[in-house]
């Protein structure tokens, strides 16, 4: 059964937000440790500083944790929206930055201490624009490798994912939605910018 408009847009946005704003970091930390995530390493609730603060196995589970909340809202509203000819790229978009902006701003942090954004980001575009998401993720890779940076890999991969997902997508609404994600990405990541170029950013199998 499909929604109404004036009901199925709202809903699935805030969705969208609610789902986004989950802090995995913190939620798992909470539950497996003694560890405050946001006091220890970085400060930071993403997959980098939990892999080093409580161990690899609960960052994966922060990373799987924090794709999901992009990837199924996402997922969502393709499938709510089936048959639905008024819903267009533009609002998948606007669906995929409510979930992204919630890691950013939690609601349930008081739109504080959230994540960098790129697992959220990388979830939205797993289903937006897949292909554009594993040639990103290539890039990733790759920089990861040979710079032994998470941060760098991280900032490489977003810097590409606008032209990767015009190039495979074609989608105007797509690419404006993988800009301003990139935009705030590299904003968030401001303090690693700098410490790489200071050379002083650690690698990713350092602790804090």
């Amino acid at each position: 059964m499909i929604l109404p408009n004036y009901l199925i847009f709202p809903l699935l946005t805030i969705i969208a937000y609610l789902l986004g704003s989950i802090p995995w970091g913190v939620v798992l930390t909470r539950i497996f440790t003694s560890v405050d995530i946001k006091k220890q390493g970085s400060g930071n609730i993403g997959t980098t500083n939990v892999s080093r603060v409580a161990g690899s196995t609960l960052g994966m589970l922060t990373f799987i944790g924090d794709v999901l909340k992009g990837a199924v809202p996402v997922f969502l509203a393709f499938v709510l929206t089936a048959g639905n000819q008024f819903v267009d790229e533009a609002f998948l978009a606007t669906v995929a930055l409510a979930a992204f902006f919630g890691h950013l701003y939690p609601l349930y942090m008081n739109f504080k201490n959230g994540g960098k954004g790129v697992a959220t980001c990388a979830g939205c575009f797993v289903v937006l624009a897949p292909l554009a998401c594993l040639m990103a993720l290539f890039v990733f890779v790759v920089i990861l490798l040979s710079a032994k940076r998470v941060s760098g890999g991280s900032l490489a991969a977003t810097a590409v994912l606008p032209w990767a997902v015009w190039f495979t997508a074609g989608s105007i609404w797509f690419t404006a939605g993988a800009v301003i994600m990139a935009i705030s990405v590299f904003i968030r990541h401001s303090a690693n910018i700098n410490r790489i170029i200071a050379g002083t950013e650690p690698g990713f199998k350092d602790r804090n």
